[in-house]
């Protein structure tokens, strides 16, 4: 199968939504308890997240398949922080993530962005790491009493 990388359209934000609980509940189980899965689900509300998010500035970064349908993305605030990485767990193993970090370095260096960062789970750092990010902390944290972990990671940009 033939994937390709665009810019995020509106009519994709409801795909988007699907790809992201597609995500967490197919893939996060391999590495978070069923409990945590289920309080990284309840953080992201759906569709308005990402038409909210586009309307703030961020820039959103799509890999569509043969059809054009969305199968992953990366969201990438004005900032430097990369918000979301989420691949549908039917898309995996397939480059979608190397391809979508690769895609906001370039976008960044050609906007001025001179460091780019994240809060990487277990399943997507190993992506980050091989697409040059460092990993500078565990942060553990709870949401709703529930304690989870993530990685801050960061790349500078040349």
């Amino acid at each position: 199968m033939a994937y390709s990388i665009r810019p995020y359209q509106d009519s994709d934000a409801e795909a988007l939504a699907s790809v992201c609980r597609a995500a967490i509940k197919g893939i996060g189980p391999e590495a978070y308890s069923d409990e945590q899965v289920d309080v990284w689900l309840s953080r992201h509300p759906g569709a308005a997240l990402y038409r909210e998010r586009v309307s703030n500035g961020a820039t959103i970064f799509v890999a569509a398949d043969e059809d054009d349908a969305p199968v992953a993305y990366a969201l990438l605030e004005p900032d430097g922080h990369l918000d979301h990485l989420y691949n549908d767990p039917a898309h995996t193993r397939k480059g979608l993530a190397l391809n979508l970090l690769a895609t906001a370095s370039l976008f960044a260096k050609h906007h001025g962005i001179t460091r780019l960062y994240t809060e990487a789970s277990d399943l997507a750092r190993p992506s980050f790491e091989e697409a040059g990010y460092v990993a500078t902390e565990k942060r553990e944290f709870e949401i709703d009493g529930v304690p989870i972990h993530n990685w801050a990671m960061e790349k500078a940009i040349d």
